[in-house]
């Protein structure tokens, strides 16, 4: 919310809206935002998907998730690797990368943050939880 005093905006307490405050990030948590309005969790948004209001707060994640989606890519890199649609237990999706050989990761499995950077892409990198212990099919 903004309130005007003197010919000037300023924002009445916390981080600019929709902008993660990035001082609290120790580079081993995922920073995620929450509607103070609505309670929704969301991740790198200015405003709430929900009900579009602007008054967030940031959080850290516990880390921990489950793969909601996970495909191959083959290109622009030497090597074949995935990218995973994370589901954290906060309630928010992150798009990440998860440790492994990229056929033997699929929807359900569950993980926990590995870094919250990537220094080559930039992302969230994941490790398994639980070694998969289905049979092939």
């Amino acid at each position: 919310m903004y309130h005007h005093s003197g010919g000037t905006v300023q924002q009445a307490a916390g981080s600019p809206a929709g902008v993660l405050d990035q001082h609290a990030a120790d580079g081993e948590a995922i920073l995620f935002q929450r509607c103070t309005w609505c309670g929704t969790a969301m991740y790198h948004r200015i405003l709430c998907p929900v009900c579009q209001g602007s008054d967030l707060r940031t959080e850290r994640s516990q880390g921990t998730g489950t793969v909601r989606h996970s495909t191959v890519l083959h290109r622009n890199t030497p090597s074949a690797r995935n990218v995973s649609l994370i589901e954290m237990a906060e309630g928010f999706v992150v798009r990440g990368r998860v440790m492994g050989p990229p056929i033997g990761i699929h929807s359900g499995d569950r993980v926990r943050l590995s870094t919250a950077k990537d220094p080559v892409r930039g992302e969230p990198v994941f490790q398994l939880v639980d070694e998969p212990y289905r049979a092939w099919y």
